[in-house]
């Protein structure tokens, strides 16, 4: 009994429609895998929060991803889980998020008992950088940067909000700016004990010195920069900041196992190889090197 065009035609519709999922599920294998060496490696609880920017598939549309409860529920799950003679390494990429996620976690972090290592591949932002300075060692590639923890309201900084209020004759503010500047200085002083409770925490551990505590605090939480301001390795060891700078080869296979959904042609395309300028190679249709010796760029 042979298969007519028809039959074909369903097959290969029936394999299109499971190779999204065999693929889904082949990189979660990897994925745990490669969780599951890093961990007997640094013989460690190791938790990843990393957020990418998603799109909806059907529209096309970016959406954001920051720390929301849902975040703090897992990684509590998780801390809840590992002994107190167990280490926790987090491995942190986030622009940052909620407030109250982002407290919750850090507090979990800092009642554990063992060595709690931040690893920041790329980049901490805000809430993660609030993260990072919960823990005992922050250990970061010599391009990753953290940001200022700087609170926002809405669209603006609680800095600049209050910057108006004292630049402007009273009279001449709105009441509604009156409210909103209120609640700015309420939330630079929450911010501003949150990150002491959290400096301090760490002295007995590692090495941010009681004098560095203060001005780490006006760097960070102020506004005397912009929100999205990169903090690099250098200006952070420099205020005080317990960092360490390279990352395991393991934690860069992490990260290429969490690729940025795409949408269209890659913005970034390499040959991930060593770079050999005299033996430039180059693909193939079918995708395979074709190393070409006589051929300069």
């Amino acid at each position: 009994m042979g298969f007519g065009i028809g039959d074909l035609f369903w097959i290969f519709l029936l394999l299109s429609s499971l190779q999204p999922i065999w693929q889904k599920r082949q990189i979660e294998y990897r994925r745990l895998r490669a969780l599951q060496e890093f961990q007997q490696e640094r013989k460690s609880r190791v938790i990843l929060l990393i957020h990418r920017q998603e799109s909806i598939s059907l529209l096309g549309i970016p959406l954001s991803r920051y720390i929301t409860i849902e975040d703090s529920e897992q990684i509590l799950r998780a801390i809840r889980l590992t002994p107190p003679d167990v280490p926790i390494d987090l491995i942190l990429h986030t622009p940052g998020g909620l407030v109250l996620a982002t407290e919750q976690i850090a507090r979990a972090l800092i009642r554990h008992p063992s060595k709690v290592t931040v690893f920041v591949p790329h980049y901490a932002m805000s809430g993660g950088t609030m993260l990072a300075l919960a823990a005992d060692e922050i250990v970061m590639d010599a391009n990753a940067v953290l940001g200022p923890v700087d609170p926002q309201l809405g669209n603006f900084p609680a800095a600049s909000i209050i910057k108006v209020v004292e630049d402007k004759p009273i009279s001449d503010v709105d009441d509604q700016t009156l409210i909103m500047a209120d609640l700015a200085r309420k939330a630079i002083q929450q911010v501003q004990r949150f990150v002491r409770t959290l400096l301090k925490d760490n002295i007995p551990k590692q090495k941010v010195l009681p004098e560095n505590i203060e001005p780490i605090i006006e760097a960070l939480t102020t506004g005397r920069v912009t929100h999205d301001y990169p903090i690099t390795v250098e200006e952070a060891t420099e205020m005080g900041l317990p960092i360490t700078v390279g990352l395991p080869r393991s934690i860069y296979e992490l990260m290429d196992l969490y690729p940025q959904p795409q949408g269209g042609r890659p913005t970034v395309q390499y040959i991930p190889m060593p770079y050999d300028d005299r033996r430039p190679i180059l693909p193939t249709p079918k995708g395979r090197p074709l190393e070409e010796p006589n051929q300069r760029t």
